[in-house]
């Protein structure tokens, strides 16, 4: 079961993440990077799926620069947006940082991120030293193809996404040729997540399976 640790950026802050460690020989580390929600509790449930599968998974509390153990409903969409846009992407990569370096301890290191944080994700594999990221439905990709992904790159998309229309995965997709772009039929945003109303068992599982099997691809 994920618990807390604390984890010390460069600049110095201190933040708690959560921890899942695998029960035999890790098959590398993972970054879980968390939704505009915080570390809640679906966001520890993933990093025991992929403890269960094999990962050490830390997921860093990036919400502790603005307050201790701060989460929000899933029916607060609004107010995670706001917390969201009071974060300072300088001390979120630094903080996330300090989530992969924790992570080395397993190997190498790659990351996965939800919604917000999937787009982080993809920031990582061009910021970070990830040997590969994993992208779930993440809004904004389209605005940073100027970022040049260091690692192999693979996206999961739902093609019933109110928030990420398919011209912006398109975008995505001719800006990253060699990503490899995952859109699941008949789903929206959040379809990994069964605590939102948009949550698609079978595509949760498909895209674990690929994920997992990706991860352990580049990581090995």
């Amino acid at each position: 079961m994920a618990h807390d640790i604390e984890l010390t950026a460069a600049d110095g802050h201190r933040l708690s993440a959560a921890i899942a460690p695998p029960a035999g020989t890790p098959a590398g580390g993972l970054l879980v990077i968390q939704e505009i929600f915080g570390v809640n509790s679906h966001i520890r449930d993933v990093c025991d799926q992929f403890a269960e599968a094999g990962f050490l998974a830390v997921a860093p509390a990036v919400f502790d620069r603005l307050g201790d153990d701060v989460t929000v409903d899933y029916s607060e969409i609004d107010r995670g947006r706001k917390l969201i846009g009071r974060l300072d992407p300088r001390q979120t990569i630094l903080d996330l940082a300090a989530g992969v370096e924790h992570a080395t301890r397993a190997g190498k290191v790659g990351v996965v991120g939800f919604c917000w944080g999937g787009a982080q994700a993809y920031r990582c594999a061009a910021e970070l030293p990830v040997a590969a990221a994993v992208g779930y439905y993440g809004g904004g990709i389209h605005n940073m193809t100027d970022l040049s992904p260091a690692c192999p790159v693979m996206l999961h998309y739902g093609d019933r996404d109110a928030h990420i229309p398919m011209e912006q995965v398109e975008q995505v997709r001719r800006a990253n040729p060699e990503a490899v772009v995952h859109v699941y039929q008949g789903v929206g945003h959040g379809f990994n997540c069964d605590q939102r109303d948009d949550y698609d068992p079978e595509a949760a599982c498909l895209a674990f399976s690929r994920t997992t099997d990706f991860l352990k691809r580049h990581l090995a």
